[in-house]
């Protein structure tokens, strides 16, 4: 079995009203300094070793992703991160 991390974040062209909010808010909370905020998902997956990276690619992009209007990326990684 293998970790497997799918992030997928909204591209840099799209507005990310979530992330404004967010930037809005910290400068309330105390927190200085943060100009800018993507907010994005994140999905782990655990698979069979089978799984090659094309296959992992197609779950991402058809699945996980809107690719109209986000990017993602998928990473193995071993055992915790």
């Amino acid at each position: 079995m293998a970790r497997v991390v799918v992030s997928v974040m909204p591209k840099a062209e799209i507005l990310d009203p979530q992330g404004q909010a967010i930037v809005r808010a910290l400068p309330r909370l105390g927190f200085d300094g943060v100009t800018e905020v993507r907010q994005g998902k994140r999905f782990e997956l655990e698979v069979d070793d089978a799984i090659d990276d094309a296959t992992l690619a197609k779950i991402a992009e058809s699945f996980l992703a809107n690719t109209v209007i986000e990017e993602w990326t998928v990473t193995r990684v071993d055992g915790g991160e």
